[in-house]
């Protein structure tokens, strides 16, 4: 289970804090992703790294819709974007979102921390923990998240498509 909260943030401040807690810097991401129409609390998406030259198809269930916290995902690599996206819209599924991120990627102790830069919303951080125990991950995100200076008023708990459709931007 992948367990993250998100958090609406200043993008320099929080590289800083991160930095300060002795977080490895893992990579840098640019992601172009489209999100095709699936029924409430289902994402299917296509994703594109264009500065890794790959791609991943992911599908992602929503364990708790009120919060946007939990979920169980199920992510393969593609070899071909464009070629998948055509595959899913002969199948039937719609495009609904396209979604542009640069991604800063930090690990600590189990960790991972991505700090996003999101086209058109703003900048975010997603503190992240894979665990079959929940409210262990959640203990373990929030005593990062205070040592950060992040406070449940921080908490962005909306998907970035909901922010989208809201014209909740910048």
């Amino acid at each position: 289970m992948e367990i993250e909260v998100k958090f609406r943030i200043d993008f320099n401040q929080a590289r800083a804090a991160i930095e300060s807690l002795g977080a490895d810097f893992v990579r840098e991401e640019l992601q172009e992703d489209l999100y095709f129409s699936l029924p409430p609390h289902e994402l299917l998406r296509v994703r594109r790294i264009s500065n890794l030259g790959r791609s991943f198809l992911t599908y992602k269930r929503i364990a708790d819709p009120g919060r946007n916290e939990e979920f169980d995902e199920i992510e393969v690599e593609v070899s071909d974007f464009d070629g998948t996206v055509e595959i899913l819209k002969r199948l039937g599924f719609r495009e609904d979102i396209w979604i542009r991120k640069r991604r800063l990627v930090y690990r600590l102790d189990g960790v991972t921390f991505e700090l996003n830069e999101v086209e058109g919303l703003g900048a975010f951080l997603d503190i992240e923990v894979i665990s079959d125990n929940v409210e262990e991950a959640k203990r373990r995100i929030w005593e990062i998240a205070k040592r950060l200076g992040l406070t449940e008023d921080d908490v962005e708990p909306r998907l970035y498509q909901e922010l989208i459709r809201e014209g909740k931007g910048k």
